[in-house]
């Protein structure tokens, strides 16, 4: 065994502290990778699609699955470092009675709260903001795409990179008025043409819009706000989508649609530097799809109601069906060649965090059904154990699981109160 001590000592044992607990932690994760090659293949392939300055489609998502303790939350905090060793900036976003999944202004403010720059903690559109040239040829790009009617923004994205242009460096009220704006918080018109009114700008109508597509655009100006800043583009990284099988089936059927948007990407706008990752089990589609009939019902709900707005609705929600049962991408188990060399990197962490040199020790029997989640607690608890009593042969049992999974009854508290019917903006 290698001593190490101080910070290094340290980390370790975080490491260790976190894969006892079962909490996927950065130091935990960095420990032992992800043991999902191919998942990480589709990955890397889906952030050169983000980083792409001139895609023919939209850069979309990818869903992946497995049963519970099977290391979705594990694999997905692999991932955001991989995008943030590439330049990304990443959100975690967890689906929650907080975060509907289909409450597109709750999901942009989490996402925004969660986005992390590379080398960075947090407020990684504050930073941007501040990255951002107002001189430079990439804010030029922003500003015209922002102006050009074809991008379909609302008048106020225009009018506020205006405003940061010209008064954004000399006026520090403004400025985080703007970036606020920019973040998720409402701003009120009549003060907004008072700072255009000051600047001798008249232009801009700041027509009403509603909170929903208002969010929307947000998260498409944001991401191109990354850009101009000088990251690639911007990943999220959306956790416990199962959620949504405890939705009433209006809900549902709107979070199915918000699936689509986030796997099949903006059609209408193949530019946007976003990806997307969702985390989803894997028997989802047995329960809920097929179990709750959601499969049948939920287009055919939203067509009897009789509007061309329910018709839309209800194609995206199909489309968000089809792609949870035929896009998911299977974590894969651990094999007997992943199970040792996870052994022995975690006997060489145990030793180097408490000083010692821990011995063999049994752990888990090796059958399918076992998590690896379980085979490295079992190892941790054993040399736990050891480590207090040299003498004592320590042997584990794993509790049968097989009842362990998600709920899918609905709970129309976990919906969380809806904030994009709240009017305009």
């Amino acid at each position: 065994m290698t001593a190490v001590v101080g910070d290094q000592q340290v980390t370790r044992r975080r490491a260790v502290e976190a894969l006892r607990s079962g909490v996927p932690s950065w130091a935990a994760v960095s420990a032992l990778g992800s043991g999902q090659g191919d998942i990480e293949d589709r990955f890397l392939e889906l952030l050169e699609r983000v980083r792409d300055r001139m895609p023919s489609e939209p850069p979309g998502g990818l869903l992946v699955s497995g049963g519970f303790g099977a290391g979705k939350s594990h694999l997905l905090e692999h991932l955001a470092h991989l995008a943030l060793d590439d330049g990304f900036v990443v959100s975690r976003v967890v689906i929650s009675k907080e975060t509907p999944l289909h409450d597109p202004v709750k999901v942009f403010r989490a996402a925004v709260e969660a986005a992390v720059p590379p080398g960075g903690h947090g407020a990684a559109l504050v930073e941007a903001a501040a990255a951002l040239d107002t001189d430079g040829i990439a804010f030029s790009e922003l500003d015209r795409w922002a102006g050009d009617a074809r991008s379909e923004l609302n008048e106020r994205f225009a009018a506020s990179l205006l405003l940061f242009a010209r008064r954004g460096a000399a006026d520090p009220e403004l400025n985080e008025l703007v970036v606020r704006f920019w973040s998720g918080d409402p701003v009120r018109v009549p003060e907004l043409r008072r700072h255009l009114k000051e600047v001798g700008e008249r232009r801009y109508p700041l027509s009403p819009i509603s909170l929903r597509d208002l969010a929307r655009q947000r998260l498409r100006f944001a991401a191109r706000m990354f850009r101009a800043a000088g990251y690639p583009g911007w990943l999220l990284l959306f956790d416990e989508v199962e959620l949504i099988g405890r939705y009433s089936l209006l809900q549902r059927a709107r979070s199915y649609a918000e699936v689509a948007r986030w796997v099949h990407g903006d059609r209408d706008d193949a530019g946007t530097p976003v990806g997307a990752v969702l985390a989803v089990t894997d028997d989802y589609e047995a329960a809920v799809l097929s179990g709750k009939g959601d499969r049948e019902q939920v287009g055919a709900k939203l067509r009897s109601r009789g509007s061309a707005a329910d018709d839309e609705l209800a194609e995206r929600a199909e489309a968000g069906m089809r792609a949870i049962e035929r896009k998911a991408l299977l974590l894969t188990p651990p094999d007997d060649a992943e199970l040792d060399a996870t052994y022995l990197r975690l006997k060489e962490l145990h030793g180097e965090a408490y000083g010692w040199d821990p011995p063999d020790v049994r752990g888990l029997e090796r059958l399918g059904a076992t998590r690896m989640r379980q085979h490295v607690r079992a190892w941790i608890n054993e040399w736990d154990l050891t480590l207090l009593d040299p003498t004592f042969i320590p042997a584990t049992k794993v509790a049968d699981t097989s009842a362990l999974h998600p709920s899918y009854t609905e709970d129309p508290d976990l919906e969380g109160s809806s904030a994009v019917d709240d009017g305009a903006a």
